[in-house]
């Protein structure tokens, strides 16, 4: 059995995630097409009552997390309230034990118990209307380099040293961003372009547990930001405030904006298998990307400028659409305006610049509708997208509308991007 499902009268396999190895990623999350999955400050837990076997959340998790079950008697199925205390799971039940505890229910009685009560608050209505995450690949490019991950669980971090951090932002605003590279020296820790790694800020939080890794992309390419060094780059962004303006002090990103230069930081993964680059030479890129959302696409147009510097390489196209609510607030500005214009097509898009009205990168996308639409019937574009989650359904309307305004049926068109790993969602 791989799901929340009953499998006698009585007995449930119920899917649970592991806390240990959990990163708190949100993919599953946001990836569940049922809303089975939801969390607290603590835990993420899925709900019996609504997964529906459909496995969508496997595979795109990071780190195998998601990946685990329990034979219960169905009185005994573990509430929602339950698995968000957890610190590990709880111990497979024995034969004896789930005999003695056999879920006494009358024959063809498939209700859940009320300590697995479906949420009382409903769907937001529409929602099954126009569902992004359901085109969003879960396998990698045909041509993808091999992924290595979870080499580094939580469990068992390496060890990393700071050899560069600074400020990839204009300075004098309120928000910043850094570029800060690690050297893991003679320690194995292969990357690609699209991977990412956990960083596990030291001490702990208010209930004196060790803090839980933060995800980061990676922001380099393959051979490292120092090319022929074991060395990757991140793009962190400092979090001063929260979603609401109150001002608060992120954890991890002001732990990471601070380190100096020779201080050590502990590691885990590297994790992705699917959010890849293709290695075919005439494959087309197009990345769309808000703030640091940007970290994996610079590091796919890094690996692309170094194979085009080789002059043993010709590339298809790449095209970029980054937006960010200032100029003085978009990182990696200034090294943007000095790539080659037959090198990259880059479309910048600003929200909050005075006198100016607000544009997004879908707008941006809009307005590139016949490039693009020449790029979806093309079986050899990829197309990535990284950022908030309130990008992503717009990003990906966008590309519905301009599909089927250059006569393209959207339907047939997502569904081949889905399936051939060609349409990539990472958003958070």
């Amino acid at each position: 059995m791989t799901t929340t499902t009953l499998i006698d009268n009585g007995i449930l396999k119920q899917h649970l995630i592991d806390p240990e190895i959990c990163i708190r990623c949100n993919t599953c999350e946001a990836t569940c097409p049922v809303g089975a999955i939801t969390h607290d400050d603590n835990n993420y837990v899925v709900r019996a009552d609504v997964c529906n076997g459909c496995m969508a959340c496997i595979s795109p998790c990071p780190t195998g997390s998601i990946d685990n079950w329990r034979t219960m008697p169905l009185a005994r199925a573990y509430s929602i309230e339950e698995q968000l205390t957890w610190e590990e799971l709880p111990p497979e039940l024995t034969p004896d034990e789930l005999a003695a505890e056999g879920g006494a229910t009358s024959a063809g009685d498939t209700k859940l118990p009320s300590a697995v009560a479906a949420p009382t608050t409903p769907m937001e209505p529409g929602a099954q209307a126009f569902r992004s995450a359901q085109y969003g690949a879960t396998v990698p490019p045909w041509s993808a380099a091999h992924p290595y991950t979870n080499l580094f669980p939580p469990r068992s971090p390496t060890t990393a040293t700071v050899v560069g951090n600074f400020n990839c932002t204009e300075a004098g605003f309120e928000s910043e961003t850094h570029h800060v590279v690690l050297d893991f020296g003679s320690m194995p820790f292969p990357v690609l372009e699209g991977q990412s790694i956990g960083i596990i800020p030291p001490g702990t939080d208010a209930l004196g547990k060790a803090h839980h890794a933060r995800q980061y992309s990676i922001a380099s390419p393959r051979n490292g930001e120092r090319p022929g060094y074991n060395n990757l780059a991140l793009t962190v962004k400092r979090v001063t405030t929260d979603h609401d303006g109150n001002a608060v002090r992120g954890i991890a990103s002001n732990f990471v904006c601070d380190l100096k230069v020779g201080d050590k930081v502990q590691v885990v993964g590297p994790f992705g298998s699917s959010f890849l680059m293709p290695n075919h030479p005439r494959s087309h890129i197009v990345m769309i990307c808000t703030g640091t959302g940007s970290a994996p696409m610079r590091a796919m147009t890094e690996w692309r400028r170094r194979l085009r510097s080789s002059g043993k390489f010709e590339g298809g196209k790449l095209m970029l659409f980054f937006g960010a609510r200032t100029q003085q607030e978009l990182p990696y500005f200034g090294p943007l305006q000095n790539l080659p214009k037959d090198f990259i097509d880059i479309n910048l898009a600003f929200s909050r610049t005075a006198g100016q009205p607000k544009r997004y990168v879908q707008d941006l996308m809009r307005e590139r509708a016949a490039d693009l639409a020449a790029l979806l019937r093309d079986g050899n574009s990829h197309f990535y997208v990284c950022g908030l989650k309130s990008m992503e359904e717009g990003v990906v309307m966008a590309l519905r509308d301009i599909a089927s305004e250059a006569g393209l049926e959207w339907d047939a068109v997502g569904a081949a991007l889905q399936r051939e790993g060609r349409l990539h969602l990472e958003t958070y």
